[in-house]
């Protein structure tokens, strides 16, 4: 009809691509397995196997982490396109809606294997315990079972690459031995197991020696028998924070 106005048609929408998993898997496994593990179970890096991530409650948060790192532990993946930052954080997703296999070993033993090992007197769960070696009440959230077990029997081979004990011997000849807290070109910060922080002008000690690769926490190979190391594994897997 003539004069009648003509229907605006609505404005194309931009067609969504959906990620493609199996090219953020390829590329999680060149780049992120060696420290997360192939499955993402964890490693040297945290378990990325559970809905929930600290540090990334959203999708948005989990590329801005996978194209910056988080230094020093993380590097960046500056060399990775918007396109396989979004299949990898896709990838990563999915991780959480894999169902965890059952472990071997009792949780309820391993518990009371933890209480009469004297394990608290270093880690901390739930609360409870002392603070000289790392809080343990998520680790079963952010390490895998195979590293957990490998930590129990040989600590020494799962040390954080920031992780470093110290010595340092005072100008009065007095020993002073701990976890390197904090150090700058002047100063050091030394946790001693007692709970006890040392500050120490660098010039003013007799000696500074680095213990590298040594750690207060003992190998349980030999002091529990196979049975009990997978009821102790058992147990640390099954923590993973408040609920």
């Amino acid at each position: 009809m003539a004069g009648a106005a003509r229907p605006q048609s609505s404005p194309a929408q931009p067609t969504q691509v959906m990620p493609d998993l199996l090219a953020g898997r390829k590329i999680f496994e060149r780049h992120c397995g060696l420290c997360h593990g192939l499955d993402g179970r964890g490693g040297r890096g945290p378990n990325l196997n559970r809905s929930e991530l600290e540090r990334a409650p959203d999708d948005a948060a989990l590329k801005t982490i996978i194209e910056t790192g988080i230094p020093p532990e993380m590097p960046e993946a500056w060399f990775l396109s918007e396109k396989d930052v979004a299949n990898v954080a896709a990838f990563v997703r999915s991780l959480g809606k894999v169902t965890i296999e059952p472990l071997p070993g009792d949780v309820a033993r391993g518990e009371r294997i933890f209480a009469s090992s004297g394990c608290s007197g270093c880690h901390i769960v739930g609360g409870q315990g002392s603070g000289f070696g790392p809080e343990l009440s998520d680790v079963g959230a952010r390490r895998s079972p195979i590293y957990l077990a490998e930590a129990v029997r040989n600590p020494s081979s799962r040390l954080p690459e920031d992780f470093l004990m110290v010595e340092a011997v005072t100008a009065d000849r007095k020993t002073v031995r701990g976890i390197r807290l904090n150090e700058d070109t002047f100063t050091i910060q030394i946790l001693e197991q007692s709970g006890k922080i040392r500050s120490f002008r660098k010039r003013n000690l007799a000696a500074l020696r680095k213990l590298r690769n040594e750690t207060p926490m003992p190998s349980f190979a030999a002091a529990l028998s196979p049975a009990e190391l997978q009821d102790l594994v058992a147990y640390l897997a099954s923590l993973r924070g408040a609920s």
